[in-house]
């Protein structure tokens, strides 16, 4: 979480964050994002991914209940459903792969996602920037599992077992290129 204040059970969030509440009913636990959703918290296990540099808001619900308020939109997620933002509205799914939400365990999961997608991904999780200069990558398609730990070297490494391309690190302006 990017700020939480303890007394008030409000947390600002700018990231993804992995959430196990205690239900409370007088004084609800509830996380605000950069796209002005606000998650209402009644006691729950669940995943928020809300980043500030795009439009990136998804909740999912492992177990207990959230409501979720996003400008008049509104929505009550169950057990195994998710909730996104998309055209400025709320649609809610089942989940259907869990592997996305892996990362509390120190594994970045991908399942049939873009060259573009996973360097994004690679980005958030390693706290990098990366620059993909090589067109010819972008269609490439990617399902697979990285450690964290491995870092992101490795796993630029692994992906040109399959994928034609080169990587120069800036460590200077601590920019990686795909060339």
């Amino acid at each position: 979480p990017s700020h939480f204040d303890e007394k008030s059970r409000n947390v600002q969030l700018n990231g993804e964050a992995y959430f196990e509440v205690t239900k409370n009913s007088r004084q609800p636990f509830m996380v605000r994002t950069p796209q002005k959703a606000v998650v209402k918290v009644y006691g729950t296990q669940f995943n928020v991914e809300s980043y500030s540099d795009d439009s990136t808001f998804a909740t999912a619900l492992m177990e207990g209940a959230v409501k979720i308020t996003a400008g008049n939109y509104q929505c009550q997620l169950k057990p195994n459903q998710m909730a996104y933002l998309k055209d400025g509205e709320i649609k809610v799914a089942p989940i259907e792969d869990y592997n996305p939400y892996r990362w509390r365990e120190g594994i970045i999961s991908f399942k049939d996602a873009t060259f573009p997608y996973i360097i994004h991904k690679f980005e958030k999780y390693y706290g990098v920037e990366i620059r993909i200069e090589n067109k010819a990558v972008m269609n490439y398609r990617c399902t697979g599992k990285f450690r964290h730990s491995d870092g992101v070297r490795y796993a630029l490494r692994v992906l040109q077992k399959d994928v034609d391309f080169q990587f120069v690190r800036d460590e200077e302006n601590h920019i990686i290129y795909i060339k």
